[in-house]
């Protein structure tokens, strides 16, 4: 059975499950939350980590070396529970380690380690990756944190995510949930995208490169969420169309091409970790309002 624990400082508490090690709330003092509450009418997720895929697979199968091995979307992290290695009270680290159960679907020995803490009102989640096994260690990896929109306190007020950097960022169509072509402008216009449920009606907008590493998801005149990104290139938002959540998801890979291969090495962005070899990937969010 899933265990939650709790993290806090004097403006933020965070609660964690050992399934997935996956962010449950993010609560500021006066006691709102901030992330989606998984309400199963929209989507069960919260905050799921992707590995060692994300997005879908072919016919839902991972093709390494030729073999291929069943692989849901977005990985096996998410539906396995993670070990507490370290806790304080304003963090802590979960860690999943490949077993024979995990070989059985993704044929590599790894650890991936999943730390949450807080800084004021900045929450920093932070994963490694470690490769145990011999020889290269091919994975993606991505964050699939939602959050409420409309935020807080701003029910009535128009929202928009706008980037650091400015820029108008190429964007994908998603077919069948893998990657089809580049259209042909970008929602954004000079680093703004002023949202509605709408956007969304054929699934999620992805951005493989060109968003840069940091944005800020706000309501007008209110409140606002400002995230950082590192080693995380790829950027997409999604949304149950007419769900009261916003998906903001920073990723290393992608899902598989539609008509391409299914192996894992050929899904864009895939990291090859060298032998012995570590990787961080991590985004922070400050929450303003």
């Amino acid at each position: 059975m899933s265990e939650t624990i709790r993290i806090a400082n004097a403006d933020l508490s965070v609660e964690i499950a050992s399934l997935g090690a996956e962010m449950q709330s993010l609560k500021t003092a006066d006691g709102r939350d901030w992330l989606w509450n998984g309400d199963t009418a929209w989507w069960t997720g919260r905050s799921p980590i992707l590995f060692p895929i994300v997005g879908k697979a072919p016919g839902d199968m991972l093709a390494v070396n030729g073999k291929t091995y069943p692989m849901a979307q977005h990985g096996i992290a998410r539906r396995r529970d993670f070990a507490l290695i370290e806790q304080t009270a304003t963090a802590c680290r979960h860690e999943l380690v490949s077993s024979s159960e995990t070989r059985e679907v993704y044929p590599f020995d790894f650890r991936l380690t999943l730390e949450h803490s807080l800084h004021g009102r900045t929450l920093s989640v932070t994963a490694t990756v470690e490769n145990t096994g011999a020889g290269p260690l091919p994975f993606g990896i991505g964050f699939h944190p939602a959050f409420l929109w409309p935020l807080p306190g701003a029910e009535s007020k128009p929202h928009a995510v706008i980037l650091d950097n400015g820029a108008e960022p190429g964007v994908i169509q998603l077919e069948g949930g893998l990657i089809g072509k580049t259209l042909p402008t970008s929602p954004f216009k000079a680093g703004r995208l002023e949202l509605s449920h709408d956007l969304f009606a054929n699934d999620a907008l992805i951005f493989p490169e060109g968003a840069g590493t940091g944005l800020t998801f706000a309501a007008e005149g209110g409140p606002s969420l400002a995230f950082t990104f590192d080693n995380l290139p790829n950027i997409a938002l999604w949304q149950k169309p007419g769900a009261p959540f916003l998906c903001i998801e920073p990723w290393h890979g992608m899902a598989a091409h539609a008509g391409g291969t299914a192996e894992l090495v050929e899904r864009p962005y895939t990291v090859a970790l060298p032998e012995g070899g570590t990787m961080r990937f991590g985004f922070s969010v400050e929450v303003k309002g």
